[in-house]
């Protein structure tokens, strides 16, 4: 508090924040890391020691690279860093390699890399609407949601214990969303471009990107009633933004086409035989999807209506990454999922294309999407439920009816998050963290609307711009 003080008295509250939350992301080095450590300290070694053709190629570990080219060259750059630390971590056959200087080095470089992370939020702060105005600074909008996301408890275990670079890829995903927010739409845009080729799940938000952009951007004007002005479409705009993702593909994925591999890449980035669910389950449809399947082969079994020796030896609850069949309920391919998907966001890009409410509109139909996708994609990791927390903490701070949404949501998607936290050690860790940040949320949101609204009583407000 003393610190909070002094930064207050000097402007400096942001800078203040920062700060505080990087001095614990060090407190937490020496906590529990998953399997995505070795994941990434594969990866490091992958694109050190070997040549560009064999990136993509490499199966030494089973943890073979699987995201796209900006992100490895992102981690071939890391590697002419971390040579420095310990030579031996860059050796492909060294695997399950973990010394202290490689625990340092790792950790060291997602705190580093969260510096794109606190300057987009920075520059999202600057979007926020000041007119909710308290007299103290902990009461002022763009203070909270600084501490919404800097302080973000699921971004915290998932990067700094659980071991992911999620810090600076949101960071890409904020700054775009601030870009649109000033009108500066082709910096969004290129923005999300270079982010869809560090990290692919991106591609769930993708069509609110693109139809944002095309009606908001292309179009230039509207009518009195706010529906499409047809002749002030520009195709000078849209040659523009064509113009722009294809460059930035074209640097992702030039090499690879030149080196006839771009199937192999695609293979990688896709990998659809890894099964509809992941290991550890999505709190999604496809979860209740497997329990009632699971519920019905042992009622079926104990009367006899199914034969033990027909079940499918691959169980969806074994644990395992891999393709099973169901026992009951039809089995679900990748275009089922898909469909699901599509229809699933179809009202949002409607609202998007026939109401458009602005970046605010556009930001709502993001986060749709991106729940969309988590309930109804293919393979989903129960990490995915940040792409819509984080979008959604800028809309808590607007509007009553969004806060209430976001407490929801928030609560819940970080709860499910605590599986990943499966030792002891880090028990007391996840739960006081999680207390802490929901306790903020609950009060700094009933303070800032306390004159319109009871959290309580409107926890389940329906979400009336889309309606």
């Amino acid at each position: 508090m003393a610190a909070l003080t002094i930064a207050t008295g000097t402007g400096n509250w942001f800078s203040a924040l920062a700060l505080g939350v990087t001095l614990l992301k060090c407190l937490l080095i020496p906590t529990y890391h998953s399997t995505d450590f070795e994941v990434h300290r594969n990866w490091l070694a992958i694109t050190h020691s070997l040549p560009i053709s064999q990136w993509y190629y490499e199966a030494t570990s089973e943890w073979t690279l699987d995201y796209p080219p900006f992100f490895a060259w992102f981690e071939y750059i890391l590697s002419h860093v971390a040579k420095y630390f310990d030579q031996e971590m860059l050796n492909v056959h060294n695997l399950n390699y973990s010394s202290s200087r490689t625990l340092l080095f790792q950790r060291f470089s997602v705190i580093f890399m969260d510096v794109l992370f606190v300057y987009a939020v920075r520059e999202c702060c600057k979007c926020i609407d000041g007119k909710k105005v308290g007299k103290e600074l902990t009461e002022k909008p763009k203070f909270i949601l600084s501490v919404l996301l800097l302080w973000n408890f699921g971004l915290l275990i998932v990067d700094h214990i659980h071991f992911q670079y999620n810090g600076f890829l949101f960071g890409l995903m904020l700054l775009s969303i601030a870009r649109l927010f000033q009108k500066r739409h082709m910096e969004g845009a290129f923005l999300f471009a270079v982010l869809l080729h560090f990290k692919h799940i991106y591609l769930y938000v993708a069509p609110a990107y693109g139809v944002y952009l095309l009606r908001s951007y292309c179009f230039t004007a509207n009518k009195p009633d706010g529906s499409i002005r047809w002749k002030s479409f520009s195709f000078v705009r849209v040659i523009s933004l064509g113009l722009v993702v294809f460059l930035v593909s074209a640097l992702s994925l030039g090499p690879f086409l030149a080196l006839n591999q771009l199937p192999q890449v695609f293979s990688r980035l896709f990998p659809f035989k890894r099964g509809l669910c992941h290991a550890y389950w999505a709190p999604n449809f496809w979860a209740l999807y497997n329990a009632l399947d699971k519920v019905l082969s042992v009622i079926g079994l104990k009367l006899k209506f199914l034969d033990p020796n027909n079940i499918p030896k691959a169980s969806m609850t074994s644990g395992l990454v891999q393709q099973f069949q169901h026992t009951v309920l039809p089995s679900v391919t990748p275009l089922a999922t898909l469909i699901c998907t599509l229809i699933a966001i179809l009202p949002s890009i409607f609202c998007l294309w026939f109401k458009p409410q602005g970046p605010r509109g556009f930001l709502r139909c993001l986060t749709l999407c991106a729940l969309s996708s988590f309930m109804f994609g293919w393979h989903v990791h129960e990490k995915a439920i940040l792409l819509a927390i984080l979008p959604m903490s800028l809309l808590s701070v607007g509007k009553a009816g969004d806060a209430s949404i976001f407490l929801i949501l928030t609560t819940t998607g970080h709860y499910s998050l605590f599986p990943l936290l499966f030792t002891a050690p880090e028990l007391p860790i996840k739960i006081l963290l999680m207390l802490l940040f929901t306790i903020y949320s609950i009060s700094s949101l009933k303070t800032l609307f306390r004159r319109s609204f009871t959290l309580v009583a409107q926890a389940g407000v329906q979400w009336h711009d889309l309606s």
